[in-house]
């Protein structure tokens, strides 16, 4: 039976982008869980449009691998796959190493202050304490590197790793707050921006590999006090595997 939800003001754009981006912010900031039922007879009672815009919308974050169509024709909100957390994060090391060290080699001024720029977005996101803001601000300063390194296809690789990834992020950003820990976030980031600015190719890569490392230990911290009962915690990454073979 679809979820009954309460009939809300329309959003300010217009038509299907509205609701897709509606839809978007709540699946993100996990309003929406995953898994959960996407009726498009609900949710167009609820944004007072006919089905067609709600329909869409739902083909948009079908494509951002945001909800997932079922062979019934049912909509749900894309889970969370935990079991390929360690895959996801040898790729975003990869991604997150490889233009990071570009970024350190090729970057110009103008490349730095971007860089400068969305850190201190990020830093204002962080004292919102506004996850799904601090997740957007994250991914600026994230893209900002890449776009310093000069690689289209590594930077789309990258940004498409950072959208996928930031329900996790979510989860990670309130783990570490609760935690007290939330300096290390802003801490982190001048370190990759100090050794951009020197064009130290070698400790930029050092440093991408310890703040995705960082993500993964943090994230599994999370998941150990949350959901040990019911996750197996006990194989290794893959990444730490292939490290001590």
């Amino acid at each position: 039976m679809a979820k009954a939800v309460k009939k809300v003001a329309k959003p300010r754009s217009a038509g299907w982008t509205g609701v897709y981006e509606t839809l978007r912010h709540d699946i993100l900031s996990l309003a929406l869980a995953p898994g959960e039922l996407l009726d498009e007879m609900s949710l167009s009672r609820r944004f007072g449009f006919s089905r067609s815009p709600i329909r869409e919308a739902l083909i948009r974050l079908s494509s951002d691998g945001l909800v997932v169509n079922l062979p019934n024709r049912t909509t749900i909100v894309a889970p969370v796959d935990i079991a390929r957390f360690p895959q996801y994060v040898d790729a975003l090391d990869l991604a997150q190493r490889i233009n990071t060290r570009l970024a350190a080699e090729l970057r110009t001024e103008q490349d730095l202050k971007d860089i400068e720029a969305a850190q201190q977005g990020f830093i204002a996101a962080v004292t919102s304490k506004d996850h799904l803001a601090m997740s957007e601000a994250n991914k600026d300063f994230h893209m900002a590197i890449a776009r310093a390194g000069r690689n289209a296809w590594f930077a789309a690789f990258y940004e498409k790793l950072l959208d996928e990834g930031r329900r996790i992020l979510h989860l990670h950003f309130d783990y570490i707050e609760k935690t007290n820990d939330g300096r290390l976030l802003t801490d982190e980031h001048e370190e990759m921006i100090d050794a951009i600015r020197a064009r130290d190719v070698a400790r930029a890569d050092r440093l991408a590999h310890a703040h995705s490392r960082q993500f993964r230990d943090r994230f599994l911290d999370f998941l150990r006090a949350n959901y040990s009962s019911s996750i197996d915690l006990s194989a290794p990454m893959m990444s730490t595997a292939r490290r001590k073979a």
